[in-house]
């Protein structure tokens, strides 16, 4: 059964200087994990059923619409999880919205923990690392437009890669 993700890609240049700077904290998953805004975390679907999932991304992102997003300082999940985050500061209640819309249907499910909109910068490191990463970040800052979101597929080697965008286009 294949996994698979939705979230919102972090444009360039911000991705790559983000995807960085997790790598320059020692994350494992640096490389395998694109910088993104999940709106659905990892989820196993059957393979016959990705028709129904397409469709009803479709039917999500017809009805959504773009929104300006900003990213700005750091936060964490310590001690629950360890892991360090940039911010989702504006286009906050737009993520929440647009996950339950994609969190339904064929894509309903429970989550392990309440959502809560972010780029994931540092996971499975050291507490040093995690520190790190939490200082280094505090001060940045970006802005840009929410014009689609993606559907990712976890590969057999790790890594997480897009299969479709669904633009935007409600009103």
């Amino acid at each position: 059964m294949p996994t698979i993700g939705v979230s919102i890609a972090i444009p360039s240049p911000h991705a790559e200087m983000l995807q960085a700077k997790r790598a320059s904290f020692g994350d494992p998953l640096a490389d395998s994990i694109p910088t993104h805004v999940t709106l659905l975390p990892p989820t196993e679907v059957d393979g016959d059923d990705l028709s129904d999932v397409v469709q009803h991304l479709e039917d999500v992102a017809a009805q959504g619409h773009s929104f300006p997003m900003v990213l700005r300082g750091t936060g964490t999940f310590r001690p629950i999880s360890p892991v360090v985050f940039v911010q989702v500061s504006g286009g906050l209640a737009d993520c929440e919205l647009l996950e339950k819309s994609v969190r339904r249907g064929p894509l309903k499910r429970k989550l392990d923990f309440y959502y809560h909109p972010h780029v994931t910068v540092a996971h499975h490191v050291s507490e040093d690392n995690l520190d790190r990463a939490f200082r280094d970040l505090a001060d940045f800052e970006c802005t840009f437009e929410v014009t689609d979101f993606h559907l990712y597929e976890h590969g057999a080697d790790g890594v997480w890669r897009p299969v479709r965008s669904f633009e935007l286009d409600g009103a």
